[in-house]
Parts: C-alpha cells; structure tokens; sequence
C-alpha cells in the first residue's frame, strides 16, 4: 500500500471516533443546532486560512516544479472552500472577521503552521492528510444511503462529492514522493487526527455555550 493509504488504515479508530461525534451525527441526521454549525462556520474558515498558509509554505520549500505546482493548486483549492464557508457566514450570521479561535483550533493550527515550517515537505504533506482524506470520508459515510435535505445537506454533498476526494489523492501523491515512512510521519499524521476528533468535539462543546437558546 501506499504511505498515504498505510497511514489512514493505521488511524482508522480516530476517523470513526470523528464520524461518531455528536457534531458529526448531528449533520448527519440535520439535528445539529445552528449555534453549534455557526460556531464551526467561524472555527473552520480560520482553520482553512491555515491550511492554505502551510500548502504555501510547502509549495515554496518542494524540491523541484511539479510538487510546487501541486501543493500551489491545492492552496487554491483550500481558498475555494473558504468561499463556501463565506456563504455559509452569510446564511448563520457569523463575522469571519471576529473570529476568535477556540483552544482545539489553536493547537491545530499552530501545529500545521510550525510543521509546514520547520520539517521537510514530507513531513507537512503527512501533517495535512488527515483533513483532507478524513473529510471525504465522513461525506461519503453520510451520504451512503443519499443524501438527506435538510439544512446541512450542501455540507453533505460537497464532502461527498467526486470533486472533492481528488483533492485527497493529489496530496496522497505528494506524500508518498516526498515522505519517508518512519516515526516522524507517523507521529505527525495520528497527532493531525486526534486534532480533527478534538475540533469536531470542541464545536460541539463551545457552539453549545455560544448561544445556550439554540442548543439542538
């Protein structure tokens, strides 16, 4: 198997913790509280600003053209899902611009930031994997008997999407020709998942606080 394939069955137990979160379930199912989405809305847009930031970085670092390139496209393919979650602002009524980040936010990406700087792109590659491969996964799962209408169906459908899981398989590219299977990659990858479990976690927790009147 491939690292990036290696890697996902080895953490296999922190993607099905994340699908089984109440936040995860609660879209799922639409019963998740628009407080609680709102709060994710916010969250996630800061995330993915990020996320975009440590491709860049990691596009700068590739040893050679093609890998630059790639991880410069996956850059712009973050920047369109920070479109998506600007219409979805628009909708919750959440000011990107006063986001403050929650702990479980933080670390994450301070993580990503602080690797994608100071590890060879390898390293990053593996550090960003798990979001991207984790979020096809929970699209697929929740739409594997259709995809339900209610208010978080578009949540749904883009994570499900053909258009999405091409963006998993391109950094999975670039992480089985620049990553090295050792303790650093995988140490790296298991502490992004546990990352994605506390986040999912944390919206479910802090949402509830933010708007104690809207709780599911």
């Amino acid at each position: 198997m491939t690292i990036a394939a290696t890697l996902w069955q080895e953490n296999q137990d922190l993607a099905i913790a994340s699908l089984h979160t109440p936040f995860v379930q609660g879209i799922g199912d639409g019963t998740l509280s628009k407080a609680r989405f709102a709060y994710y809305v916010g969250q996630d847009a800061f995330f993915l600003e990020a996320f975009a930031r440590a491709y860049s970085i990691a596009a700068a670092k590739a040893p050679d053209w093609p890998g630059f390139k790639t991880f410069y496209d996956l850059a712009g393919g973050v920047l369109q899902e920070l479109q998506l979650h600007q219409g979805y602002a628009q909708t919750w009524g959440v000011d990107l611009q006063a986001v403050e980040p929650g702990a479980a936010t933080r670390r994450y990406t301070d993580f990503l930031i602080a690797t994608a700087w100071s590890q060879p792109v390898g390293v990053t590659a593996a550090a960003m994997l798990p979001c991207m491969k984790l979020y096809s996964f929970l699209g697929q799962q929740l739409a594997v008997n259709g995809i339900p209408q209610h208010d978080y169906t578009d949540w749904i459908k883009t994570y499900s999407s053909a258009e999405f899981e091409p963006l998993a398989d391109q950094l999975a590219k670039l992480a089985e020709q620049y990553a090295q299977f050792d303790a650093m990659v995988r140490s790296t990858y298991r502490y992004a998942m546990q990352c994605e479990v506390d986040f999912f976690e944390a919206a479910w927790r802090e949402g509830d606080r933010s708007s104690p009147d809207q709780l599911a």
